[in-house]
């Protein structure tokens, strides 16, 4: 909203300073700010307000050291990075950009349902929660808003280069002949693709229609549907391995904020024509706008690890959780980098596949050998690592350094194919 008033002074009084909101770059140090500053200030009175309320955590006797202490604990919490991030959003961004629409949808979608999970455990007494077909169900809605956006608008495109040559004759100083020489002449054209990006590869774009490729010519007509189908299953599982990682104090949140940091990057390049042409990226028209947010992000997620750090004084619950995943998801879908997530949110995909494999070994060895066993001492991995002797504090450190590790290989993707 604020963007739009300054750019009003500039424009029209040309008021002095007011073109500083013209800048991605001052408008994401903001937004930074704003949001760091609304999860430290007002992030003490919503946990009072928690508390006041006796929105607990119920906590279930794992055996873990130190578990039963946090009993008690405020939970929804992630209402704090919700603000943090919306707000400043709405205040320094492009709210009409397409790009930003989305992903604000995208939060606060998530955080509804997330909301709903954490109401029910907390009021109803129902330590189940939200019915998961129902969480699955606002998962699949939501992938679906997004596919659609995404395909049908108009100001969702690529720029592609294309580099053509043309013969040029030109007379020889004291020479009758013509000589023929050849220019290079470089254009670019804004056009609708399904393409992302796959890394290590030398030419790094995948078209989502090779998925349809046994459709013959109409692989081109329905590609989109594929193209869905993808975004639903990576916005399904990235949420739901956020939600999963959030079982140690600071962990999710920590996490959140170093993959959030690594996308706010990649959008800053992807949305620079000069770099990404230096760095052989797409690039992406209007996606700078996504700085800002991603800086909000930032904020919203370091301030609140302020009150989450170990011992934590709040959890962010679900409502924070299913929000974070759901946002790193459509964000690395915007940016054509999805591919990349497996590597950037290493985290939360070892913390889902530890689950998984638990869950379906203890199954298999029940059903062959009449009782279960377990490949972990408890699932998902940081409880595996508790129930080693290892302090919370430095397995949720070593867990950052990992995701850190992890940030920079991604960055570095962009250079090794």
């Amino acid at each position: 909203m604020l963007y739009y008033f300054f750019k009003y002074l500039h424009e029209s009084i040309d008021f002095p300073g007011a073109g500083m909101f013209h800048y991605i770059s001052f408008r994401a140090s903001m937004a930074a700010i704003t949001s760091l500053a609304i999860a430290l200030l007002f992030g003490k009175r919503i946990i009072l307000f928690l508390q006041r309320k006796q929105i607990g955590e119920v906590i279930r006797d794992l055996g873990l050291e130190g578990q039963m202490q946090k009993k008690g604990t405020p939970t929804m919490g992630g209402i704090i990075i919700i603000a943090g991030i919306v707000i400043p959003t709405l205040l320094f961004a492009d709210i009409l950009n397409v790009y930003v629409i989305l992903m604000l949808v995208t939060t606060l979608w998530l955080a509804i349902i997330g909301g709903l999970d954490d109401y029910i455990k907390v009021y109803k007494k129902d330590k189940k929660g939200l019915e998961g077909k129902f969480k699955i169900v606002g998962q699949i809605g939501l992938g679906i808003i997004v596919g659609l956006t995404l395909w049908l608008s108009n100001d969702v495109v690529i720029r592609q280069k294309t580099v053509s040559t043309t013969p040029v004759s030109q007379n020889t100083i004291g020479s009758d002949e013509l000589n023929v020489t050849q220019k290079k002449i470089v254009e670019y054209h804004d056009v609708k693709s399904t393409k992302t990006t796959i890394p290590f590869l030398k030419n790094h774009e995948f078209n989502y229609s090779r998925l349809v490729w046994f459709l013959g010519d109409a692989a081109t007509k329905w590609k989109w549907l594929m193209f869905i189908i993808v975004i639903i299953l990576i916005i399904t599982a990235v949420s739901n391995g956020a939600n999963i990682t959030d079982g140690l104090d600071g962990l999710a949140t920590g996490t959140s904020a170093i993959i959030g940091t690594t996308l706010g990057i990649l959008a800053y390049l992807s949305g620079n024509m000069i770099y990404a042409d230096y760095l052989n990226i797409m690039y992406i028209p209007h996606i700078g706008e996504l700085v800002i947010f991603a800086s909000a992000f930032l904020g919203a997620t370091v301030g609140f690890l302020w009150y989450n750090s170990y011992p934590a004084q709040v959890f962010m619950g679900d409502t924070g959780s299913l929000a974070l995943g759901g946002i790193i998801a459509v964000f690395a879908i915007i940016l054509r980098k999805e591919l990349l997530i497996p590597i950037l949110c290493g985290i939360f995909l070892v913390e889902n596949v530890s689950v998984m494999m638990q869950v379906s070994y203890f199954k298999y060895t029940r059903k062959k050998f009449g009782e279960g066993r377990r490949i972990f001492k408890m699932a998902p991995l940081h409880h595996h690592y508790q129930m080693k002797g290892y302090p919370e504090a430095k397995i949720v450190t070593r867990f950052w350094i990992v995701g850190i590790l992890l940030a920079i290989i991604t960055i570095v993707t962009l250079k090794i194919r």
